[in-house]
C-alpha cells in the first residue's frame, strides 16, 4: 500500500477524480460545470501539531494525521439556464462530502477559461456583432480577433447577471498568415458585452477614438475610412521581425557539472543548504510556499501571492469599468505557463506539475507550471584586508521557485528567492504586451501614450498583495514598526546634532500602515519570548515595504471601493481560518471589497504576541513608453524579508568562496587563448601576488 501523501502535497490525479466523482454522485439529476478542485489545507492548529512531530522526527504510524480534503468549486445549471454556484469540501479518505454550501447571489465566483470560450462563441455566432464589423469595412486581409475580459462592476441599468466583455482586434494575414502575428497593432473600436447565463450578446459599445481635447464620448466615425487604415504592423516573433534578430549575441550558458545543490523528496519537500520548505500550487494563487525553516528553525508558515488588481485610468465609457483582479477574478494558477527547458529557467532544473479540471470535470495534468533552480545574483559578501591585499569573496547564490502567468496580453513572472544569508525575496516581473485601444491618426491623449500608429496604450496600475503568515521560532509573534528619526540638537542627548533615534512601536491591534522612506520605516516580525543572546533583542525578520504608489482612483469610485487593500502598504491582522484573500473571496463584478483586509482590520483584534498575518502591498504605476512596444521589457518589483537578530552572526559566513574556473579573461574584446582565469601575479588584486584568495 502506497504511503499517504503529506498533508500539504498537491492533489493527485486520482484524488481529483475522486472528488469530482463525489460531486457528480451528489447531484445525479443536474448538469454540473466545474470551476476548480484544489487541496483544502488542513486546519492550522492540526497541521502545526503534525509539522512539529515531523520536524522532531517523531512521526509514527500512530501519529494523528490531518484529514485529506479537497475543495470543489462548481455550478449547478438548471433547465432554464439559471446557475447556482457551490463550494464543497470532500473528505478523500472517507470518500464523502462533508460540507456543501451555495454561495449567495450577491457574490460571483471567479471566471473560467471555458467562460471565455463561451464569450467568443456567442460573439462569432451573433448577427449583430457580424453587422457591426461589416459596418467598419475592414479589408479582406484583416481577421477579427476577440480577447475576453472581465466586465468589471455592474453599471446602473444592468440587469443582474454574469457579464463578460471582449476587446476586439484584427490580425493582418498578409504575412504568410502566421498565427503569431501581433494583432494588438490593430485595435478595433468596439466592445461586445455578453450575458453568460443567457448566452447572448447584450450590446455592442462603440469606443471613443479621439485625442486630447476631444471629450469623453465617441464621435461620429468617418465612413470613408476604416478605423485601421492608419495602423501599422509591429511584430515580436523572431521570424516576422523586420531585418531579423541579432546575429552577434554569443551563447551564455549556466553550467552545473556536479548537478544541483538542492534536493526534492516526498513530492513537494525542497531542501537546499539550510533551507527546508514545501511547494504547492492552486488554481487561484499559483505557487504557495509552506512550512519554511532555516537550519531547523521555523521562519514562515505560509507565503503566497494573494491578489493583484489592474485599474485603468481612461475615464471614457466603458473604460472606467476596466479593472482586473487577476487572482480573485481570473484564477492565476489556471493561466500558468507550461515552462520550457532552457528558456524560462536556466541550469539544473526541477519542474513541478499541477492537476486541474476542465469545465466538464475532466482531470488533466498541467505540466511544468513551477520551476525550481539555482542562480547567481552577484557578490554575496566580500572583504579585502588592505594590509595584505587578501580578498575573500562569496557569491550570492539563490534558490528560485518560479511560475509565470499569461493573462491575455500581459505576462507576470513570480519568484520566491531564497539566499544563503537567510533572506527571502518575493519578486514580480511584469512583461508582455500593454493593453491598447484605437486612437485617431495624428492625435495624442492624456489617458495614455501612442506607442504605434493608431495604438493608444492606456495608463494603468498593477497593485499586488503578498500574504505573509510568519512563524518566527513559533506562531506567537508581534509586528513592530521601526523608524529612524532625527533627534533635535540639545545639550543633554544630542549636543553636536549627529544623533538620531531608532523608534520602535509595537502594533497591538489589527491595523494598516504605510511605507515612509524618509524615516526608513520597516516592520519587524519578532518572537517576544525568544531573545537573541548577542543583542538581547527579540529574534525576528524584517519586512522592507517598497514605497510604491498606491491606488490613484478617487476613494468614492468603484475602482477604489473594490480594492480597499490597495490603499495601504502594510496590513497586520490576526490569523483566522480561510482568510487568504486581500480583496475578499469574491471580487468578480463586486461593488466593493467584502471579506478583505479592511474587514479583517475592522475587527480590532489583538495582534501582540499572537498568530498574526502580514499583508505587503506594492505596485507599478505604468504610464506606457514607446519602448514598451510591441513587448515591454520586464519591470521588476520585490519585497524583502531579512533576518533581524534571528542569527548570532552572518549566516552565510561559512559559504565557501570557490573559484569559477569556467571564467575566462577577455582581451581586446575577444576571449584569450588560455583556459580559465589567472588569479595571481599581474592579474591579481592591485597586481599583488596574493591575488584573490578563496
Amino acid at each position: 500500500m502506497a504511503p499517504a501523501p503529506h498533508p500539504l502535497q498537491m492533489l493527485s490525479v486520482q484524488e481529483t477524480e475522486t472528488a469530482r466523482g463525489i460531486v457528480l454522485a451528489t447531484h445525479p439529476d443536474h448538469v454540473i460545470e466545474f470551476r476548480q478542485v484544489d487541496l483544502k489545507e488542513p486546519v492550522k492548529k492540526d497541521l502545526v501539531q503534525y509539522l512539529q512531530l515531523e520536524h522532531a522526527g517523531q512521526l509514527t504510524e500512530k501519529s494523528t494525521r490531518p484529514p485529506r480534503m479537497a475543495k470543489c468549486h462548481y455550478d449547478i445549471i438548471a433547465a432554464d439556464r439559471t446557475i447556482e454556484y457551490y463550494e464543497a469540501i470532500i473528505d478523500l479518505e472517507q470518500g464523502k462530502m462533508v460540507e456543501n454550501k451555495a454561495v449567495g447571489k450577491e457574490f460571483s465566483p471567479s471566471l473560467t477559461l471555458g467562460e471565455f470560450d463561451t464569450l467568443i462563441e456567442v460573439c462569432e455566432a451573433s448577427s449583430v456583432f457580424k453587422a457591426a464589423i461589416e459596418e467598419l469595412k475592414l479589408p479582406s486581409h484583416m481577421e477579427v480577433i476577440i480577447e475576453p475580459w472581465p466586465y468589471g462592476s455592474l453599471e446602473v441599468g444592468d440587469e443582474p447577471g454574469r457579464y463578460f466583455q471582449g476587446l476586439v482586434y484584427a490580425r493582418d494575414t498578409r504575412n504568410g498568415n502566421n498565427p503569431d502575428s501581433n494583432f494588438y497593432s490593430f485595435p478595433i473600436p468596439l466592445i461586445p458585452v455578453v450575458d453568460y447565463h443567457k448566452r447572448e450578446l447584450v450590446r455592442i459599445e462603440r469606443l471613443a477614438t479621439g485625442g486630447k481635447g476631444d471629450g469623453l464620448k465617441a464621435a461620429a466615425r468617418d465612413s470613408t475610412k476604416h478605423p485601421l487604415a492608419h495602423c501599422t504592423t509591429a511584430e515580436y516573433v523572431p521570424e516576422l521581425i523586420q531585418g531579423g534578430v541579432r546575429k552577434d549575441l554569443k551563447e551564455l550558458s549556466v553550467i552545473q557539472p556536479d548537478g544541483p545543490s538542492f534536493k526534492v523528496s516526498d513530492g513537494s519537500l525542497v531542501e537546499w543548504q539550510k533551507w527546508r520548505f514545501r511547494v504547492s500550487f492552486t488554481a487561484r494563487e499559483g505557487v504557495i510556499i509552506h512550512d519554511v525553516q532555516y537550519d531547523n528553525r521555523d521562519v514562515f508558515y505560509r507565503l503566497s501571492i494573494s491578489e493583484m488588481t489592474v485599474p485603468y485610468a481612461d475615464p471614457r465609457a466603458p473604460f472606467h469599468r476596466k479593472q482586473a483582479f487577476d487572482f480573485g477574478e481570473g484564477g492565476a494558477g489556471m493561466c500558468a505557463n507550461n515552462l520550457s527547458l532552457g528558456c524560462d529557467c536556466l541550469g539544473a532544473i526541477k519542474y513541478f506539475d499541477a492537476v486541474t479540471v476542465e469545465r466538464d470535470g475532466k482531470v488533466k495534468v498541467q505540466p511544468n507550471v513551477i520551476c525550481l533552480h539555482e542562480q547567481d545574483n552577484g557578490i554575496g559578501w566580500k572583504h579585502t584586508n588592505w594590509r595584505t591585499n587578501r580578498a575573500v569573496v562569496t557569491r550570492n547564490r539563490e534558490l528560485v521557485v518560479q511560475f509565470i502567468l499569461t493573462l491575455a496580453n500581459y505576462e507576470y513572472v513570480f519568484a520566491y528567492k531564497f539566499n544563503l544569508s537567510g533572506e527571502v525575496d518575493i519578486e514580480v516581473r511584469a512583461t508582455g504586451i500593454v493593453s491598447c485601444v484605437n486612437i485617431d491618426a495624428g492625435k495624442v491623449s492624456e489617458y495614455g501614450n501612442v506607442v504605434n500608429p493608431g495604438v493608444l496604450a492606456q495608463n494603468h496600475q498593477h497593485i499586488f498583495a503578498v500574504r505573509i503568515d510568519p512563524a518566527i521560532d513559533g506562531h506567537a509573534n508581534t509586528v513592530i514598526q521601526e523608524e529612524s528619526v532625527p533627534e533635535p540638537m540639545n545639550a543633554k542627548t544630542n549636543p553636536m546634532g549627529n544623533f538620531y533615534r531608532v523608534v520602535q512601536t509595537p502594533i497591538t491591534r489589527s491595523q494598516w500602515a504605510d511605507a515612509a522612506p524618509l524615516s526608513s520605516r520597516i516592520f519587524k516580525i519578532v518572537n517576544p519570548s525568544k531573545l537573541n543572546p548577542i543583542s538581547m533583542k527579540p529574534v525576528g525578520y524584517k519586512l522592507v515595504p517598497p514605497p510604491t504608489q498606491l491606488l490613484l482612483a478617487d476613494r468614492r469610485s468603484l475602482q477604489a471601493k473594490r480594492a480597499l487593500y490597495a490603499q495601504h502598504h502594510v496590513w497586520v491582522t490576526k490569523y483566522k481560518e480561510g482568510e487568504l484573500w486581500a480583496a475578499g473571496p469574491y471580487p468578480f463584478q463586486s461593488q466593493g471589497e467584502v471579506g478583505g483586509v479592511q474587514d479583517m482590520v475592522d475587527r480590532g483584534d489583538n495582534v501582540e504576541n499572537e498568530d498574526v498575518v502580514v499583508w505587503s502591498v506594492f505596485g507599478l504605476t505604468h504610464n506606457p513608453r514607446v519602448e514598451d512596444w510591441p513587448v515591454m521589457p520586464v519591470e521588476i518589483h520585490q519585497i524583502q524579508l531579512k533576518p533581524a537578530d534571528f542569527f548570532t552572526a552572518n549566516p552565510s559566513i561559512d559559504v565557501p568562496s570557490s573559484k569559477n574556473l569556467a571564467s575566462k579573461l577577455v582581451a581586446n574584446g575577444s576571449c584569450c587563448e588560455g583556459k580559465g582565469l589567472t588569479l595571481n601575479g599581474a592579474n591579481g588584486i592591485n597586481g599583488s601576488t596574493n591575488g584573490v584568495v578563496h
